[in-house]
């Protein structure tokens, strides 16, 4: 009976937990929609970027290295996102200049800008003065009269006075009939006053002497607008364009040169203004000081006279 006795054999089968119904495939399938989340951002960052902005994240790759080393952003970088890469990548536009460097908006300055012209201007009528100082000290005919020419710089311009002298007036007394000197100098002067750009104001002024025939309609206004057409004509005949005059004036004894002596010979004098941009543009835009049409821009004028101007 015990020899038929079979031994019970009990088989015992260890689980192991996994297998292809455990969990690791979900850890690889994460990384998997990681990475194809990372993907499709990269794609749309490069869709959504400006080609300056590429460039810089471009730059930014190639040499880390070096920006690190060198030290603050790189060259393709404003308010970057990375040190040394490219800018914002929000930005619609290509690479600026760092902020603190850019050019800040503001209105522009008028007054700042009117100076830098005025400060251009006044060194270009310095030069033409020396310029002229020089042509007049170089000119046989201008040099001998040189004590009778005398030059500065108004607000209108620069100015050129040729005076009386005691013993060399300019006209005929109490006429407006040139002297030969004085017909010389101006042809002189209107050959070199047709080399300049500017306009030209031409004034005639007489001393407080009052008209000697005592005519009734006949004065020293007269007088002086009379001399100042005289030159005009002489400036003409030198050389010098007629469409250069913008002004011809007489003034009398209204704006004497030596207030201290109204009758002193130096009152008698023929001014020539080389007009700067603004009085040039003021007289343009003053219809009561020239009166120029559109199909006539060389006026007769022969007919200035006092209250005329």
């Amino acid at each position: 009976m015990a020899e038929d006795t079979k031994p019970i054999i009990v088989k015992r089968i260890k689980k192991v937990a996994g297998g292809h119904h455990g969990g690791a495939w979900k850890i690889a399938y994460a990384d998997f929609v990681t990475a194809m989340m990372a993907f499709f951002l990269l794609m749309w960052l490069l869709g959504s970027t400006a080609k300056g902005d590429l460039q810089g994240i471009s730059e930014y790759f190639k040499t880390p290295l070096k920006v690190a080393m060198a030290g603050g952003d790189g060259s393709g970088a404003s308010d970057s996102v990375l040190k040394g890469g490219g800018n914002n990548i929000t930005k619609k536009q290509g690479q600026v200049t760092k902020k603190e460097d850019a050019p800040k908006d503001k209105k522009p300055d008028l007054k700042s800008a009117q100076e830098a012209v005025e400060k251009a201007e006044m060194e270009k009528l310095e030069a033409l003065k020396k310029r002229i100082e020089e042509a007049i000290a170089s000119s046989v005919t201008l040099s001998k009269f040189k004590n009778q020419l005398l030059i500065d710089i108004t607000s209108e311009g620069l100015r050129i006075q040729i005076v009386d002298d005691q013993n060399r007036p300019m006209f005929a007394s109490a006429k407006a009939e040139l002297q030969p000197y004085a017909k010389q100098i101006l042809h002189e002067l209107g050959g070199t006053l047709n080399g300049v750009s500017n306009k030209i104001s031409l004034s005639g002024h007489t001393d407080a002497v009052p008209y000697p025939t005592g005519e009734k309609y006949y004065s020293n206004w007269e007088l002086s607008s009379d001399r100042a057409n005289a030159s005009r004509r002489e400036l003409i005949a030198g050389g010098m364009e007629e469409d250069k005059l913008l002004r011809v004036v007489g003034l009398a004894s209204a704006v004497l040169f030596d207030k201290a002596n109204p009758t002193n010979p130096v009152n008698r004098r023929i001014s020539i203004i080389i007009m700067n941009k603004k009085t040039e543009q003021d007289i343009i835009k003053d219809d009561a000081s020239v009166n120029v049409s559109s199909d006539d821009t060389s006026p007769d004028l022969s007919a200035v006279t006092a209250g005329q101007h």
